[in-house]
């Protein structure tokens, strides 16, 4: 993220560099769409499906009406550094679904931001009660620096929801989620293209029994064939170990091009109560392996040299005692 843009699929406006890549915004969208059963062209997983309405696996969410819950995050992004610390209560809305309500607080960083009063006021609800539909929240309610533990928040908690619509059970089992799907996050302006493409990779790598505690691993990983659109021939040699699926475009004021190609993938890990599905802790970690070249014409064909780097955010959550 170098300068200022706009994302008119969420309809938010975001102004800082201070948040996470926009892939990620699109990545949690399409962990609760594909969960809805709503996304086109969805492939179930192996001998799962997506759209199971509750688990009948290992992970299932207990809720206690009015139990609290406090959670201290972590975040490293491109040498931005934060703490902050999410307090949160489970409530029921008018239908009897269980969701929780948090708010943050606590927001440290090695930048010179503090939380205006409307990010401190700012409520955020998300819920592993299979019933209970969540959302995107309103973005524009809060300053930038505090979208990225916002979105990064709600991926772990719609990566466990979809993790456990899958009834995973023993350790090893093992569902595999198709999307593919290209998803844009382009404003048509500043940035020309930019679009990713992944599959959810579901496994239950550990289950304690003796403390009651299962490990998660939900990896957001590139398709056999993603469905990004290259504009340009040179795009199409992997980055890295795997078809490309991550591509942006950004028009400079001067009428230059960035064009940027690569894997893009998620690593979401997590440790989960048995007793009662409620997450212990967890990590993020979201590398982009990235090409880059600068070009002259919008048809990319008259650039620079490459240049190859990575894009990297690490993101860590624990619940306090």
């Amino acid at each position: 993220m170098r300068a200022a843009s706009n994302l008119p699929t969420f309809g938010i406006v975001i102004s800082s560099t201070l948040i996470p890549p926009r892939s990620s915004l699109v990545a949690v969208l399409l962990a609760l769409l594909v969960l809805a059963g709503s996304s086109p062209g969805q492939a179930p997983a192996e001998g799962h499906s997506p759209k199971t309405a509750a688990s009948s696996g290992l992970l299932v969410r207990r809720y206690t009406d009015g139990e609290k819950l406090t959670y201290h995050m972590k975040g490293s992004n491109e040498g931005w550094h934060y703490d902050v610390q999410a307090e949160g209560v489970v409530m029921k809305d008018s239908d009897g679904r269980y969701f929780e309500e948090y708010g943050w607080s606590n927001f440290t960083s090695n930048r010179s931001i503090a939380l205006t009063p409307a990010s401190l006021n700012f409520r955020q609800r998300v819920s592993l009660a299979p019933a209970y539909k969540v959302s995107i929240p309103d973005l524009t309610k809060v300053q930038p620096a505090l979208i990225g533990p916002i979105t990064d928040w709600l991926t772990f908690y719609s990566d466990l929801r979809l993790a456990m619509s899958q009834n995973l059970s023993n350790p090893g089992d093992h569902a595999y989620v198709k999307y593919g799907r290209a998803s844009s996050w382009a404003d048509g302006s500043y940035t020309l293209v930019g679009e990713d493409s992944i599959d959810f990779d579901i496994t239950l790598k550990e289950v304690d029994a003796a403390n009651r505690v299962a490990t998660l691993l939900v990896r957001h990983v590139p398709p056999v064939n993603p469905e990004i659109k290259l504009p340009a021939d040179w795009m199409r040699a992997p980055v890295a170990d795997t078809p490309n699926n991550w591509i942006e475009v950004e028009k400079s004021d001067e009428g230059k091009y960035t064009a940027e190609v690569g894997k893009e993938t998620f690593g979401v890990e997590m440790k989960v109560s048995l007793a009662d599905g409620k997450i212990l802790s967890g990590t993020i970690d979201n590398p982009v392996e990235v090409l880059t070249r600068e070009c002259s014409d919008a048809a990319l064909t008259k650039c620079g040299e490459p240049v190859r780097h990575q894009i990297r955010r690490e993101i860590q959550i624990a619940l306090q005692p």
